[in-house]
């Protein structure tokens, strides 16, 4: 019987990426004591790591190889957030005041973000990352989603620098500028954040997964597949049918923009729920998310101290409040 294959998505979410990826500083200590290997890491144990917007870079940064190991420890990749979110959402007054907030232009000056990627990422390629990958982005020039695999970027028209890649999935419209980015095969491509179509990229990183481990005489399916999916956490804004009735464009998009990624992550989740449950093996779909306590600012780009601080405590009470399911999972 073949061995499962396990995967690993996390959402996009900006700042919030501190959840998932505290949440994943427990998972990484408990695989090191279920193996007795001190040395282990988040990507010696999944098979695949898929990751949409803040998902992304932090699925870049646990497979990141060197020496052919992985870089970082778990610790180490939530720090990207926790030390240098202040870096990637940082606004010059002269920014603030020609783009008006905001109005005119994109939020945020892409450098801050770009600075911290190459201190991490370095000259690093997407086809050196150690297993696959599935990093989403959307290419507003040829209208169709882009994915970011490490076995496709064997092609030099589908290989890039791994700063790029992790610059792409994370270029939210109306924060950063679209991001244009150049493949070794010398051709270019304008992505924006992947999360317009797939903030949960777990629907996507099990096609992936059918795709890149079936056989000939071998076609994978759910049962035959382990999937870790990690929320950012949600604040759940209603509004009232007197309050939205007469809403205009302006007053409409943010809000639309929040439902519409809220519900298409919760769609995915319905969904593998029932693809999981329809082969006979529901445990084998693992799905963590929570509601955000009401003292945190759910906005992707708060970097208050305070406000970090409280997203690594999420981080640690969802493990905490899971922590026995998350056991299970990890010794299937």
């Amino acid at each position: 019987m073949a061995k499962k294959k396990i995967i690993l998505s996390i959402d996009g979410g900006g700042i919030r990426g501190i959840v998932p990826g505290q949440l994943l500083t427990h998972v990484e200590r408990l695989l090191k004591e279920i193996y007795d290997d001190p040395t282990y890491k988040i990507a010696d144990h999944f098979d695949l790591i898929a990751g949409t917007s803040t998902g992304g870079i932090l699925a870049c940064a646990y497979l990141l190889s060197e020496f052919g190991r992985p870089k970082y420890t778990a610790d180490e990749v939530v720090n990207i957030y926790l030390e240098r979110g202040d870096d990637i959402f940082s606004i010059p007054l002269f920014h603030k005041i020609r783009t008006a907030g905001g109005v005119l232009d994109e939020k945020y000056p892409a450098a801050g973000l770009e600075e911290t990627l190459k201190d991490y990422f370095g000259d690093a390629k997407l086809s050196d990352l150690l297993k696959p990958s599935l990093i989403t982005a959307y290419d507003i020039k040829r209208r169709k989603a882009h994915f970011f695999t490490q076995h496709d970027a064997k092609d030099p028209d589908h290989n890039f620098f791994l700063r790029d890649v992790a610059r792409a999935t994370s270029s939210a419209p109306t924060y950063f500028e679209v991001s244009k980015i150049k493949s070794d095969a010398n051709k270019y491509y304008p992505l924006i954040d992947g999360g317009i179509f797939a903030n949960n990229p777990a629907l996507c990183a099990f096609a992936e997964t059918r795709n890149k481990f079936s056989t000939k005489d071998f076609n994978i399916n759910a049962a035959d597949i382990l999937l870790l999916s990690l929320g950012t956490g949600y604040a759940k804004a209603s509004y009232s049918y007197d309050e939205a009735k007469d809403w205009g464009l302006a007053k409409w998009t943010k809000p639309a923009l929040d439902m519409m990624m809220a519900g298409v992550s919760d769609t995915v989740d319905y969904q593998l729920k029932q693809i999981f449950e329809a082969s006979g093996v529901p445990n084998q779909y693992l799905r963590l998310n929570a509601e955000l306590p009401v003292n945190i600012d759910p906005n992707m780009d708060c970097v208050e101290p305070e406000n970090l601080e409280l997203l690594k405590d999420f981080g640690d009470s969802i493990y905490k409040e899971n922590q026995q399911e998350i056991l299970r999972f990890l010794k299937m």
